[in-house]
């Protein structure tokens, strides 16, 4: 099975994938929990209640737009839409709080719709946060006041596929896995895959400049987007004449990445190549991480680059995190996952072989393929087991990549350790280029009794040794809420109100997600 055979999955409010098929935590990592003081709680979810949302007069103006039919304002649709995938979103969900449940879910059905429900919620000051699929880790849909919530799900076709320019037209509800099988049918792929692949959309791919299993071979969404329409309460702005120009700043690149901040995203023409007519997955063993970040820095630079290069250190090794179904018995080094869409390239296994690699043959890369979608959904019987579990990224140039991973590692042990709940952290280069590489950090450890609190001064910690290290506070998660202070202090005061200024000419009255991105 490829990634084109993969289907959609309805993600379920607070607790990951698709219910009809979850991950049992094996024995061995349940056994293991017990080693980090990990306890089940004795309390389970509780249910959200509900609260007064929308007026007569708001809910007449938005059905107006879109049609009664396309206007939700019932407690299960609103609270399906109540903020995103990390773990403080989660426990939030497991407390029943609806602090940041949207008033109403409304789903337009073309772009001049979008554009219509924006201009009038402009009108009537009431605050929008775009939605699809909904897999923000950064608190990239809760807005800072209540708002409704524009779904983009209706805006789900393959407009144009340009055979001679190899460009394909989506509208930004399609999700990543109707995205490949349209391509698919077509003899294309977009090489998109990113982790959250099942329930995220092109739109989202879009907003937060998202990066995939692939971007060794196939590139950044950032890179693949050529064109773009946005959608905003004072008009369209549609960007993308030629591949590239020299006609003044690139326009397109300040809308990727912008969170719906300055408007709502709602198709982008991307590049696409044929599909791979095969594919090849193997491991390699490094005898420590330093010896691997040499290997694979050299194919980075000098090539021939894989399609997906991955690197984990010796933690992460360990515990196996090649096979979500095993955990655990990891061979000893440090393991890289190397793969090739098209044939095998003997040259990259050369520079690999001289630079003290092992092949350990395509079991390893293998079980990691078919795995790969199946780690997240970890996630949910490590919180039921009573652990905290989280994630973050990073990236820096090459020379700064060693100093940072110590850093970052250092300060998560220590803020953790701190709190009572020392942590077993995991670490691997998820995405390569010539001048350096994004670092992905996973933390394990018990729970307090506030474990909300309890991360974010573990994740506060871990920014500030990211700034101090000279990483980037995001990678390929965005900004959302929780990295906006950081993200303001990393490009400076003077960037931060050029920003502001973008969003007062684009959104004057500021109801395009408010709080995300910028304050």
């Amino acid at each position: 099975m490829t990634e084109s055979d993969l289907p959609v999955v309805q993600l379920t409010p607070g607790r990951w994938g698709d219910p009809a098929h979850p991950v049992d935590l094996p024995a061995a990592a349940v056994d293991a929990l017990k080693h980090l003081g990990v306890r089940r709680p004795a309390a389970g979810p509780v249910d959200p209640v509900d609260r007064p949302g929308l007026t007569a007069e708001q809910l007449s103006f938005l059905a107006g737009v879109v049609g009664a039919e396309h206007v939700t304002t019932d407690l299960d649709s609103r609270w399906a839409h109540t903020r995103g995938y990390s773990t403080p979103d989660l426990l939030r969900h497991r407390a029943g709080d609806t602090s940041d449940m949207p008033d109403a879910v409304v789903y337009p059905g073309s772009h001049d719709e979008v554009l219509a429900v924006l201009a009038a919620c402009s009108d009537h000051n009431l605050a929008v946060v775009p939605s699809s699929g909904g897999t923000s880790v950064v608190g990239g849909l809760a807005a800072s006041r209540r708002f409704v919530t524009v779904d983009l799900r209706r805006l789900d076709q393959l407009v144009e596929v340009d055979e001679v320019s190899r460009t394909a037209t989506l509208q930004a509800g399609v999700r990543g896995p109707a995205a490949e099988s349209l391509l698919a049918d077509r003899g294309y792929t977009l090489g998109h895959f990113p982790q959250s692949y099942e329930g995220a959309s092109i739109g989202g791919y879009a907003a937060a400049r998202s990066s995939g299993q692939s971007s060794a071979g196939y590139g950044r969404f950032d890179q693949m987007v050529v064109g773009l329409t946005l959608a905003t309460p004072r008009g369209t702005v549609e960007l993308g004449r030629a591949p590239m120009s020299a006609a003044g700043p690139d326009l397109r690149q300040l809308v990727l990445g912008s969170e719906g901040a300055f408007g709502i995203i709602t198709s982008v023409v991307v590049r696409i190549r044929p599909r791979p007519t095969e594919r090849h997955f193997e491991g390699w063993r490094f005898e420590n991480f330093e010896a691997g970040l040499t290997a694979i820095r050299r194919l980075a630079q000098d090539g021939p680059l894989p399609t997906v290069l991955r690197l984990s250190d010796e933690a992460e090794t360990a515990v196996n995190l090649a096979d979500p179904d095993v955990l655990g018995g990891g061979t000893g080094g440090v393991l890289a996952i190397v793969g090739f869409d098209g044939p095998y390239t003997q040259a990259t296994a050369d520079v690999l072989t001289a630079a003290g690699g092992q092949n350990v043959g395509e079991g390893p890369g293998e079980t990691w393929r078919v795995g790969r979608y199946r780690a997240p959904y970890l996630r949910d019987p490590l919180l039921d087991e009573g652990a905290l579990v989280e994630t973050l990224e990073t990236a820096a140039f090459w020379s700064k990549v060693p100093a940072l991973k110590a850093a970052v590692t250092g300060a998560l042990v220590s803020s953790l350790t701190d709190q009572g709940t020392p942590p077993l952290v995991l670490c691997h280069v998820s995405h390569v280029y010539d001048t350096g590489a994004s670092l992905y950090f996973t933390v394990i450890s018990a729970q307090t009794h506030d474990p909300i609190g309890q991360w974010r001064t573990a994740k506060a910690a871990a920014s500030q040794a990211i700034a101090a290290a000279g990483g980037t506070i995001s990678h390929h998660h965005g900004v959302g809420t929780d990295h906006r202070e950081a993200y303001a202090e990393e490009i400076g005061p003077l960037a931060v109100e050029a920003l502001r200024a973008v969003k007062q000419v684009l959104d004057p009255s500021h109801v395009l997600n408010p709080g995300i991105l910028l304050t």
